[in-house]
C-alpha cells in the first residue's frame, strides 16, 4: 500500500533480524544481571490476540476490548520485569515533562493509570506454549515477550548501544503510534529504559482511528475502507490531502464518502485548483507564456504578502508541534485570500488597458509567486501535484528552500496547466 500512497521509508527493519535478535538479548542479560528480572509463578486471563495478560478492569463485559474475545486464564512460572519499581519515577517524569505524551488526552490517561498500583510485567512466555519469540539468554526454555522485543526495535534500528546512528539520532527521537498501543509506550517502554541506563524518547505523538460510519473498522462487521479504492476517485496526492486535513490529529475521524467528496470540491477543486488555472493561465496568455516582472507595489500587495507570511509562520508552528491537519487548514486560507486579491485587482480589467500593462504585470506576479510558496508548503502532503505545480511555475523541481517572498524568477518560461482536481460528482 505504501508505495501506491507515495510513502517512502529512509529504513525497513524486522524483529526477526540476527542484529536485533543479539541486542535484545544483550538487554536482557544486563537487566537480568543487575538484578531487574525474576522467576515466579502467575495466574492470570490471557488474550492470545494481544499476546499478553489483561487486567479484569480492562475488559468490556469480560471480553478483550481490542478482540471481542474472551480471555483463557492460564497459570504458568514465568519472568518478570520490575516495572512497578519505577512507578514513582515515572510519575514525576511524565509531570515534569509536559510534552512527553501528546495530546494532552493521553497524558492524562497514562496519569490515571498510574494512580493504581504498578504491577511487574511479565517478560516471557514458555517455549511449549509459544516458541516463535527471541530465546533467554539465561533460560533456553523461554522466549521474550513480545512487547519486551518489539520496543527494543527502536534502539536495534540503530545499532544501540555503539552505533554512530545510534549516538546521532536517539537524543532526538520522537515515536508517532496509535493510541491502542499507548500503554506499552507510555509505560513499559520509558521503565525498560530507564532500568538500561537510557533517558525516554522526546515525544510520544499519539493518533487515533478512522471510523466508517462512527463505527470502528471491522473485518467481521465488514466495514472495512481500502484506501487504495479511493485513489482512483481522488487521486494519490487528493486522497493524502483529505486523510490529513479531515482528522484533528489525536481524536478518532469519521469517514464518510459524502464528506471526502464534498471537502474534495470545495476545498482542493474550487478553491485551491481554481486558483491555480485562472492565475498561470492569465499570466501565460498576456506575458508570452513567462513570469511578468513585479513593478511597484501598493498597499494591497503589501497587506497580503505580511498575512501570507504570518500563516506561512503559522504552518511552520503548526508542524513542528504535530497539528498536521491544521497544515492544510491554513494552507487553503492562504488559497482564499489569494483568489479574493485576485478577484478585487481584477486582472482582467487591467489587461484591456495598456497603461496599466506595469500594474497588470505586478498582480500576476504577487499571485504566482504566493502559488509557488504554497506549492512549497504543501508538497509534503501532494508531492506529485507538488512536482506538476513546480514545472507550470518554471521550475523542474519544488524549492524547498525558497521559502521568502519575491524570490520567483521573472522572465521564466511557464507552462500551461493542466485541471489539478477535476471535480467529482455525488
Amino acid at each position: 500500500m505504501w508505495p501506491r500512497l507515495g510513502i517512502e521509508y529512509s529504513q525497513f527493519i524486522r524483529t526477526t533480524d540476527d542484529s536485533h535478535k543479539r541486542i535484545v538479548q544483550s538487554i536482557l542479560q544486563k537487566v537480568y544481571d543487575n538484578g531487574e528480572i525474576y522467576f515466579a509463578e502467575y495466574e492470570g486471563l490471557y488474550c492470545i490476540g494481544c499476546e499478553r495478560f489483561l487486567d479484569k478492569a480492562e475488559l468490556i463485559d469480560g471480553n478483550c476490548p481490542e478482540h471481542g474475545t474472551k480471555p483463557t486464564l492460564i497459570k504458568e512460572s514465568n519472568y518478570f520485569f520490575k516495572m512497578s519499581k519505577y512507578q514513582d519515577w515515572l510519575i514525576d517524569y511524565i509531570n515534569k515533562h509536559n510534552d512527553f505524551i501528546f495530546p494532552e488526552q493521553y497524558k492524562k490517561e497514562i496519569l490515571s493509570f498510574l494512580k493504581s498500583p504498578l504491577k511487574d510485567l511479565c517478560i516471557s512466555r514458555p517455549k511449549d506454549r509459544l516458541n516463535w519469540g527471541i530465546e533467554l539468554p539465561f533460560d533456553k526454555k523461554y522466549v521474550t515477550y513480545v512487547w519486551f522485543d518489539a520496543l527494543i526495535n527502536y534502539i536495534s534500528a540503530l545499532d544501540y548501544p555503539d552505533g554512530d546512528l545510534f549516538r546521532t539520532y536517539w537524543k532526538y527521537s520522537h515515536h508517532i503510534i496509535a493510541k491502542d498501543i499507548l500503554k506499552a509506550h507510555a509505560v513499559y517502554w520509558p521503565t525498560m529504559l530507564k532500568a538500561i541506563g537510557l533517558e525516554p524518547v522526546r515525544k510520544l505523538v499519539v493518533h487515533g482511528y478512522w471510523n466508517n460510519k462512527s463505527m470502528k473498522m471491522s473485518k467481521s462487521i465488514g466495514n472495512v475502507v481500502n484506501p487504495l479504492e479511493l485513489v482512483s476517485i481522488f487521486g494519490v496526492d487528493g486522497l493524502r490531502f483529505l486523510l490529513i486535513s479531515e482528522m484533528v490529529f489525536g481524536k478518532d475521524a469519521d469517514f464518510r464518502l459524502d464528506s471526502f467528496i464534498t471537502s474534495y470540491n470545495a476545498h482542493l477543486a474550487n478553491n485551491f485548483g481554481n486558483l491555480v488555472s485562472r492565475v498561470i493561465n492569465f499570466t501565460i496568455k498576456n506575458f508570452d507564456g513567462k513570469v511578468p516582472e513585479c513593478r511597484e507595489l501598493t498597499g494591497l500587495e503589501y497587506v497580503l504578502q505580511e498575512k501570507v507570511r504570518r500563516k506561512v509562520d503559522s504552518i511552520k508552528k503548526a508542524l513542528n508541534s504535530f497539528q498536521i491537519h491544521e497544515i492544510t487548514k491554513i494552507f487553503l486560507e492562504i488559497s482564499a485570500l489569494t483568489n479574493q486579491y485576485f478577484d478585487r485587482t481584477e486582472p482582467w480589467k487591467l489587461a484591456k488597458n495598456e497603461a496599466q500593462r506595469d500594474r497588470l504585470g505586478s498582480v500576476l506576479y504577487t499571485c504566482c509567486d504566493i502559488i509557488r510558496i504554497m506549492n512549497i508548503l504543501i508538497s509534503p502532503v501532494m508531492p506529485n501535484i507538488s512536482l506538476k505545480l513546480a514545472k507550470y511555475l518554471g521550475y523542474d523541481s519544488v524549492k524547498t528552500e525558497e521559502l521568502d517572498l519575491n524570490l520567483l524568477q521573472s522572465g521564466q518560461l511557464m507552462h500551461k496547466p493542466e485541471s489539478l482536481f477535476p471535480r467529482i460528482e455525488q
